[in-house]
Protein backbone atom coordinates (compact mmCIF):
# COMPACT_ATOMS: atom_id res chain seq x y z
CA UNK A 1 0.00 0.00 0.00
CA UNK A 2 2.90 2.33 0.75
CA UNK A 3 4.22 1.86 -2.77
CA UNK A 4 0.79 2.61 -4.22
CA UNK A 5 0.50 5.86 -2.27
CA UNK A 6 4.01 6.87 -3.25
CA UNK A 7 3.23 6.08 -6.87
CA UNK A 8 0.09 8.23 -6.74
CA UNK A 9 1.99 11.20 -5.31
CA UNK A 10 4.80 10.82 -7.82
CA UNK A 11 2.24 10.37 -10.57
CA UNK A 12 0.63 13.71 -9.77
CA UNK A 13 4.02 15.42 -9.90
CA UNK A 14 4.80 13.68 -13.17
CA UNK A 15 1.38 14.75 -14.46
CA UNK A 16 2.12 18.45 -14.01
CA UNK A 17 5.66 18.06 -15.35
CA UNK A 18 4.57 16.11 -18.41
CA UNK A 19 1.79 18.56 -19.22
CA UNK A 20 4.20 21.48 -19.09
CA UNK A 21 6.81 19.62 -21.14
CA UNK A 22 4.19 18.71 -23.74
CA UNK A 23 3.32 22.38 -24.21
CA UNK A 24 6.97 23.43 -24.23
CA UNK A 25 8.08 20.78 -26.71
CA UNK A 26 5.10 21.31 -29.01
CA UNK A 27 4.52 25.06 -29.13
CA UNK A 28 1.79 26.34 -31.44
CA UNK A 29 3.23 26.92 -34.90
CA UNK A 30 2.78 30.43 -36.24
CA UNK A 31 1.47 31.03 -39.71
CA UNK A 32 4.24 30.45 -42.29
CA UNK A 33 5.74 33.59 -43.82
CA UNK A 34 4.84 32.66 -47.43
CA UNK A 35 1.21 32.20 -46.41
CA UNK A 36 1.29 35.49 -44.49
CA UNK A 37 2.82 37.25 -47.50
CA UNK A 38 0.10 35.98 -49.82
CA UNK A 39 -2.59 36.99 -47.31
CA UNK A 40 -1.19 40.52 -47.01
CA UNK A 41 -0.96 40.93 -50.78
CA UNK A 42 -4.52 39.66 -51.16
CA UNK A 43 -5.89 42.11 -48.58
CA UNK A 44 -4.13 45.09 -50.15
CA UNK A 45 -5.23 43.94 -53.61
CA UNK A 46 -8.86 43.92 -52.47
CA UNK A 47 -8.46 47.43 -50.99
CA UNK A 48 -6.86 48.66 -54.23
CA UNK A 49 -9.67 47.09 -56.26
CA UNK A 50 -12.24 48.92 -54.13
CA UNK A 51 -10.35 52.21 -54.52
CA UNK A 52 -10.13 51.74 -58.30
CA UNK A 53 -13.88 51.14 -58.45
CA UNK A 54 -14.42 54.49 -56.73
CA UNK A 55 -12.17 56.33 -59.20
CA UNK A 56 -13.84 54.63 -62.14
CA UNK A 57 -17.29 55.64 -60.86
CA UNK A 58 -16.10 59.26 -60.48
CA UNK A 59 -14.88 59.29 -64.08
CA UNK A 60 -18.23 58.02 -65.31
CA UNK A 61 -20.17 60.58 -63.32
CA UNK A 62 -18.08 63.47 -64.69
CA UNK A 63 -18.91 62.38 -68.21
CA UNK A 64 -15.36 62.90 -69.38
CA UNK A 65 -12.81 60.45 -70.63
CA UNK A 66 -13.19 57.28 -68.64
CA UNK A 67 -9.89 55.59 -67.93
CA UNK A 68 -9.94 51.79 -68.15
CA UNK A 69 -10.59 50.11 -64.82
CA UNK A 70 -7.53 47.91 -65.22
CA UNK A 71 -5.36 51.01 -65.55
CA UNK A 72 -6.89 52.58 -62.44
CA UNK A 73 -6.40 49.32 -60.51
CA UNK A 74 -2.75 49.23 -61.57
CA UNK A 75 -2.22 52.81 -60.38
CA UNK A 76 -3.68 51.98 -56.98
CA UNK A 77 -1.75 48.75 -56.66
CA UNK A 78 1.68 50.24 -57.47
CA UNK A 79 1.07 53.19 -55.14
CA UNK A 80 0.44 50.82 -52.26
CA UNK A 81 3.22 48.39 -53.06
CA UNK A 82 5.47 50.02 -50.45
CA UNK A 83 2.76 49.67 -47.80
CA UNK A 84 2.42 46.00 -48.72
CA UNK A 85 6.14 45.59 -48.15
CA UNK A 86 5.89 47.47 -44.87
CA UNK A 87 3.00 45.25 -43.73
CA UNK A 88 4.96 42.09 -44.43
CA UNK A 89 8.14 43.44 -42.85
CA UNK A 90 6.29 44.41 -39.65
CA UNK A 91 4.49 41.06 -39.52
CA UNK A 92 7.76 39.14 -39.96
CA UNK A 93 9.44 41.29 -37.28
CA UNK A 94 6.65 40.92 -34.72
CA UNK A 95 6.35 37.21 -35.41
CA UNK A 96 10.08 36.68 -34.84
CA UNK A 97 10.20 39.14 -31.91
CA UNK A 98 6.82 38.96 -30.12
CA UNK A 99 8.38 40.75 -27.14
CA UNK A 100 8.24 43.96 -29.23
CA UNK A 101 4.49 43.97 -28.59
CA UNK A 102 4.78 42.97 -24.95
CA UNK A 103 3.96 46.41 -23.54
CA UNK A 104 2.65 49.81 -24.58
CA UNK A 105 6.08 51.53 -24.38
CA UNK A 106 7.59 48.87 -26.62
CA UNK A 107 4.78 49.21 -29.14
CA UNK A 108 5.23 53.00 -29.09
CA UNK A 109 8.96 52.67 -29.77
CA UNK A 110 8.25 50.23 -32.61
CA UNK A 111 5.70 52.64 -34.10
CA UNK A 112 8.11 55.59 -33.96
CA UNK A 113 10.80 53.55 -35.70
CA UNK A 114 8.40 52.37 -38.41
CA UNK A 115 7.00 55.88 -38.92
CA UNK A 116 10.50 57.38 -39.09
CA UNK A 117 11.54 54.90 -41.77
CA UNK A 118 8.46 54.37 -43.90
CA UNK A 119 6.86 57.84 -43.92
CA UNK A 120 9.82 59.38 -45.85
CA UNK A 121 9.90 56.28 -48.05
CA UNK A 122 6.20 56.70 -48.81
CA UNK A 123 6.79 60.33 -49.82
CA UNK A 124 9.75 59.32 -52.01
CA UNK A 125 7.63 56.58 -53.59
CA UNK A 126 4.87 59.11 -54.38
CA UNK A 127 7.41 61.56 -55.87
CA UNK A 128 8.99 58.85 -58.00
CA UNK A 129 5.64 57.71 -59.37
CA UNK A 130 4.66 61.30 -60.16
CA UNK A 131 7.87 61.93 -62.12
CA UNK A 132 7.52 58.57 -63.85
CA UNK A 133 4.02 59.44 -65.03
CA UNK A 134 5.21 62.83 -66.27
CA UNK A 135 8.16 61.24 -68.07
CA UNK A 136 10.71 63.38 -66.18
CA UNK A 137 12.25 60.71 -63.98
CA UNK A 138 16.02 61.13 -64.51
CA UNK A 139 17.67 60.47 -61.11
CA UNK A 140 17.35 60.45 -57.36
CA UNK A 141 17.67 64.22 -56.84
CA UNK A 142 14.45 65.07 -58.76
CA UNK A 143 12.64 62.36 -56.78
CA UNK A 144 13.77 63.90 -53.47
CA UNK A 145 12.77 67.38 -54.69
CA UNK A 146 9.34 66.06 -55.71
CA UNK A 147 8.89 64.41 -52.33
CA UNK A 148 9.83 67.57 -50.45
CA UNK A 149 7.50 69.57 -52.64
CA UNK A 150 4.51 67.55 -51.50
CA UNK A 151 2.08 69.67 -49.50
CA UNK A 152 1.55 69.27 -45.79
CA UNK A 153 -1.71 67.46 -46.48
CA UNK A 154 0.00 64.73 -48.49
CA UNK A 155 2.74 64.43 -45.90
CA UNK A 156 0.07 64.01 -43.26
CA UNK A 157 -1.73 61.42 -45.43
CA UNK A 158 1.52 59.49 -45.83
CA UNK A 159 1.84 59.37 -42.03
CA UNK A 160 -1.81 58.31 -41.75
CA UNK A 161 -1.31 55.43 -44.18
CA UNK A 162 1.80 54.29 -42.35
CA UNK A 163 -0.01 54.52 -39.00
CA UNK A 164 -3.05 52.68 -40.33
CA UNK A 165 -0.88 49.90 -41.71
CA UNK A 166 1.10 49.61 -38.47
CA UNK A 167 -2.03 49.45 -36.33
CA UNK A 168 -3.63 46.85 -38.59
CA UNK A 169 -0.53 44.62 -38.46
CA UNK A 170 -0.22 45.01 -34.67
CA UNK A 171 -3.90 44.14 -34.24
CA UNK A 172 -3.53 41.06 -36.44
CA UNK A 173 -0.38 39.91 -34.62
CA UNK A 174 -1.93 40.52 -31.20
CA UNK A 175 -5.05 38.61 -32.20
CA UNK A 176 -3.00 35.68 -33.48
CA UNK A 177 -0.83 35.69 -30.36
CA UNK A 178 -3.93 35.68 -28.16
CA UNK A 179 -5.46 32.88 -30.20
CA UNK A 180 -2.25 30.83 -29.96
CA UNK A 181 -2.17 31.33 -26.20
CA UNK A 182 -5.79 30.23 -25.96
CA UNK A 183 -5.14 27.17 -28.10
CA UNK A 184 -2.06 26.32 -26.03
CA UNK A 185 -4.11 26.67 -22.84
CA UNK A 186 -6.91 24.49 -24.20
CA UNK A 187 -4.36 21.92 -25.38
CA UNK A 188 -2.60 21.89 -22.01
CA UNK A 189 -5.94 21.53 -20.21
CA UNK A 190 -6.90 18.66 -22.51
CA UNK A 191 -3.54 16.95 -21.96
CA UNK A 192 -3.87 17.56 -18.23
CA UNK A 193 -7.34 16.01 -18.10
CA UNK A 194 -6.23 13.04 -20.21
CA UNK A 195 -3.27 12.43 -17.94
CA UNK A 196 -5.43 12.77 -14.84
CA UNK A 197 -7.87 10.24 -16.29
CA UNK A 198 -5.02 7.86 -17.00
CA UNK A 199 -3.71 8.35 -13.47
CA UNK A 200 -7.13 7.62 -11.97
CA UNK A 201 -7.44 4.51 -14.11
CA UNK A 202 -4.05 3.30 -12.92
CA UNK A 203 -5.06 3.97 -9.32
CA UNK A 204 -8.27 2.00 -9.88
CA UNK A 205 -6.34 -0.91 -11.39
CA UNK A 206 -3.93 -0.87 -8.45
CA UNK A 207 -6.88 -0.86 -6.05
CA UNK A 208 -8.50 -3.76 -7.85
CA UNK A 209 -5.19 -5.62 -7.79
CA UNK A 210 -5.21 -5.32 -3.99
CA UNK A 211 -8.92 -6.08 -3.57
CA UNK A 212 -9.06 -9.33 -5.51
CA UNK A 213 -6.21 -11.12 -3.64
CA UNK A 214 -7.71 -9.80 -0.40
CA UNK A 215 -11.09 -11.34 -1.24
CA UNK A 216 -9.48 -14.57 -2.44
CA UNK A 217 -7.40 -14.86 0.72
CA UNK A 218 -10.42 -14.53 3.00
CA UNK A 219 -12.57 -16.86 0.88
CA UNK A 220 -9.88 -19.54 1.04
CA UNK A 221 -9.72 -19.08 4.79
CA UNK A 222 -13.43 -19.90 4.94
CA UNK A 223 -12.87 -23.05 2.85
CA UNK A 224 -9.92 -24.11 5.01
CA UNK A 225 -12.15 -23.85 8.10
CA UNK A 226 -14.70 -26.12 6.41
CA UNK A 227 -12.01 -28.65 5.42
CA UNK A 228 -10.77 -28.84 9.00
CA UNK A 229 -14.28 -29.80 10.07
CA UNK A 230 -13.86 -33.17 8.27
CA UNK A 231 -17.26 -32.77 6.66
CA UNK A 232 -16.54 -33.48 2.99
CA UNK A 233 -20.06 -32.69 1.80
CA UNK A 234 -20.02 -29.28 3.42
CA UNK A 235 -16.50 -28.64 2.15
CA UNK A 236 -17.54 -29.54 -1.42
CA UNK A 237 -20.55 -27.24 -1.17
CA UNK A 238 -18.20 -24.52 0.01
CA UNK A 239 -15.87 -25.08 -2.93
CA UNK A 240 -18.82 -24.83 -5.33
CA UNK A 241 -19.91 -21.57 -3.73
CA UNK A 242 -16.33 -20.31 -3.90
CA UNK A 243 -16.19 -21.17 -7.61
CA UNK A 244 -19.31 -19.10 -8.27
CA UNK A 245 -17.94 -16.23 -6.20
CA UNK A 246 -14.61 -16.21 -8.00
CA UNK A 247 -16.33 -16.35 -11.39
CA UNK A 248 -18.37 -13.27 -10.53
CA UNK A 249 -15.36 -11.49 -9.03
CA UNK A 250 -13.36 -12.13 -12.21
CA UNK A 251 -16.13 -10.86 -14.50
CA UNK A 252 -17.20 -7.90 -12.36
CA UNK A 253 -13.69 -6.65 -11.66
CA UNK A 254 -13.31 -5.78 -15.37
CA UNK A 255 -16.26 -3.36 -15.13
CA UNK A 256 -16.50 0.01 -13.44
CA UNK A 257 -20.12 -0.52 -12.33
CA UNK A 258 -22.50 -3.44 -11.91
CA UNK A 259 -26.19 -3.62 -11.14
CA UNK A 260 -27.25 -3.66 -7.50
CA UNK A 261 -29.19 -6.82 -8.39
CA UNK A 262 -25.95 -8.56 -9.42
CA UNK A 263 -24.16 -7.38 -6.29
CA UNK A 264 -27.10 -8.52 -4.18
CA UNK A 265 -26.91 -12.02 -5.70
CA UNK A 266 -23.16 -12.08 -5.09
CA UNK A 267 -23.84 -11.16 -1.46
CA UNK A 268 -26.28 -14.07 -1.15
CA UNK A 269 -23.66 -16.48 -2.53
CA UNK A 270 -21.06 -15.15 -0.15
CA UNK A 271 -23.40 -15.47 2.83
CA UNK A 272 -24.23 -19.04 1.76
CA UNK A 273 -20.51 -19.85 1.82
CA UNK A 274 -20.04 -18.30 5.23
CA UNK A 275 -23.18 -20.04 6.56
CA UNK A 276 -21.52 -23.37 5.84
CA UNK A 277 -18.77 -22.26 8.18
CA UNK A 278 -20.75 -20.59 10.96
CA UNK A 279 -23.99 -22.50 10.75
CA UNK A 280 -27.07 -21.24 12.54
CA UNK A 281 -25.00 -18.72 14.49
CA UNK A 282 -24.80 -16.47 11.43
CA UNK A 283 -27.86 -14.26 11.41
CA UNK A 284 -27.90 -11.58 8.68
CA UNK A 285 -30.98 -9.54 7.83
CA UNK A 286 -31.28 -7.71 4.51
CA UNK A 287 -34.01 -5.10 4.08
CA UNK A 288 -35.08 -2.52 1.53
CA UNK A 289 -33.89 -4.36 -1.59
CA UNK A 290 -36.85 -3.13 -3.63
CA UNK A 291 -37.04 -3.04 -7.41
CA UNK A 292 -36.06 0.65 -7.39
CA UNK A 293 -32.91 -0.25 -5.45
CA UNK A 294 -32.05 -3.34 -7.48
CA UNK A 295 -32.34 -1.33 -10.72
CA UNK A 296 -29.50 0.95 -9.60
CA UNK A 297 -25.76 0.67 -10.15
CA UNK A 298 -22.75 0.45 -7.87
CA UNK A 299 -19.03 -0.40 -7.99
CA UNK A 300 -18.46 -4.18 -8.04
CA UNK A 301 -17.39 -6.09 -4.92
CA UNK A 302 -18.35 -3.18 -2.67
CA UNK A 303 -20.64 -4.98 -0.22
CA UNK A 304 -18.63 -8.14 0.45
CA UNK A 305 -15.77 -6.44 2.37
CA UNK A 306 -18.30 -4.66 4.58
CA UNK A 307 -20.13 -7.89 5.43
CA UNK A 308 -16.84 -9.68 5.98
CA UNK A 309 -15.77 -6.91 8.33
CA UNK A 310 -19.05 -7.24 10.25
CA UNK A 311 -18.65 -11.04 10.51
CA UNK A 312 -15.11 -10.77 11.78
CA UNK A 313 -16.01 -8.27 14.48
CA UNK A 314 -19.18 -10.06 15.50
CA UNK A 315 -19.09 -13.86 15.17
CA UNK A 316 -15.34 -14.15 15.65
CA UNK A 317 -15.55 -12.31 18.96
CA UNK A 318 -18.09 -14.51 20.80
CA UNK A 319 -20.06 -17.75 20.62
CA UNK A 320 -23.50 -16.19 20.43
CA UNK A 321 -25.56 -15.75 17.24
CA UNK A 322 -24.72 -12.71 15.15
CA UNK A 323 -26.94 -9.72 14.58
CA UNK A 324 -25.76 -8.19 11.30
CA UNK A 325 -28.16 -5.85 9.54
CA UNK A 326 -28.02 -4.64 5.94
CA UNK A 327 -30.51 -2.04 4.76
CA UNK A 328 -30.92 -0.47 1.32
CA UNK A 329 -32.85 2.71 0.58
CA UNK A 330 -33.42 4.70 -2.61
CA UNK A 331 -34.63 8.28 -2.73
CA UNK A 332 -34.70 10.36 -5.91
CA UNK A 333 -31.31 9.66 -7.50
CA UNK A 334 -29.51 8.61 -4.29
CA UNK A 335 -28.75 5.13 -2.95
CA UNK A 336 -28.08 4.54 0.75
CA UNK A 337 -26.58 1.33 2.17
CA UNK A 338 -26.55 0.77 5.91
CA UNK A 339 -24.48 -2.07 7.46
CA UNK A 340 -24.26 -2.57 11.22
CA UNK A 341 -23.17 -5.16 13.75
CA UNK A 342 -22.89 -5.24 17.55
CA UNK A 343 -19.74 -3.54 18.80
CA UNK A 344 -17.86 -5.97 21.00
CA UNK A 345 -15.04 -5.19 23.40
CA UNK A 346 -13.52 -8.60 22.69
CA UNK A 347 -10.72 -8.85 20.16
CA UNK A 348 -11.35 -10.81 16.96
CA UNK A 349 -9.30 -13.97 16.56
CA UNK A 350 -8.91 -13.02 12.89
CA UNK A 351 -8.39 -9.24 12.87
CA UNK A 352 -7.46 -9.02 9.19
CA UNK A 353 -5.45 -6.26 7.53
CA UNK A 354 -7.93 -3.42 7.88
CA UNK A 355 -8.27 -2.98 4.11
CA UNK A 356 -12.02 -3.49 3.68
CA UNK A 357 -13.30 -0.06 4.70
CA UNK A 358 -10.28 1.69 3.20
CA UNK A 359 -10.85 0.03 -0.18
CA UNK A 360 -14.57 0.76 -0.13
CA UNK A 361 -14.01 4.45 0.62
CA UNK A 362 -11.28 4.78 -2.03
CA UNK A 363 -13.39 3.08 -4.70
CA UNK A 364 -16.37 5.32 -3.98
CA UNK A 365 -14.12 8.37 -4.34
CA UNK A 366 -12.77 7.14 -7.67
CA UNK A 367 -16.22 6.22 -9.00
CA UNK A 368 -18.25 9.24 -7.86
CA UNK A 369 -15.90 11.85 -6.42
CA UNK A 370 -17.46 14.09 -3.80
CA UNK A 371 -20.99 12.92 -4.64
CA UNK A 372 -20.43 9.71 -2.63
CA UNK A 373 -19.38 9.12 0.96
CA UNK A 374 -18.69 6.32 3.44
CA UNK A 375 -19.14 7.10 7.12
CA UNK A 376 -18.49 4.89 10.14
CA UNK A 377 -19.35 5.28 13.80
CA UNK A 378 -20.94 3.82 16.92
CA UNK A 379 -24.70 4.09 17.44
CA UNK A 380 -26.52 2.44 20.34
CA UNK A 381 -23.77 -0.08 20.90
CA UNK A 382 -23.47 -1.01 17.24
CA UNK A 383 -20.72 -0.34 14.73
CA UNK A 384 -22.37 1.35 11.73
CA UNK A 385 -21.24 1.86 8.14
CA UNK A 386 -23.35 4.23 6.04
CA UNK A 387 -22.77 4.63 2.30
CA UNK A 388 -24.38 7.41 0.28
CA UNK A 389 -23.90 7.48 -3.48
CA UNK A 390 -25.74 8.17 -6.76
CA UNK A 391 -28.34 5.57 -7.64
CA UNK A 392 -27.10 5.29 -11.21
CA UNK A 393 -23.59 5.22 -12.62
CA UNK A 394 -22.34 8.49 -14.19
CA UNK A 395 -22.46 8.70 -18.00
CA UNK A 396 -19.28 7.38 -19.55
Amino acid sequence: MTKAVAWQKNGQVALVYFASMTTAQNPPRPTSLPKAFLTIVLIWTVLCAIGAIGNHSDDLQRGGVSRPYAHLFWLWWREHLLLMSMSFACYALFTARPAALGSVPRMLVAYLLVAAVFTPLELLNAGMLKLHDEGTLSGLAPVVDAALARSGFWQFMALVWVTFTFVAVVAACSWRAGRRREQAWVRSQSDNLALRLELEQQRLLALRGQLEPHFLFNALNAISALVRSDDKRVALDGINHLSALLRYALEASARDHVGVREERQFLDDYLALQRLRYGARMQVSVEGDSEAVLAGDMPPLLLQPLIENALRHDLDCHDRPSDIRVAFAASADRLTIHVSNPASAARSANPGLGLGLHHARARLQLAYGDSASLQTGLEDGRFVVDIHMPLHAPDQ
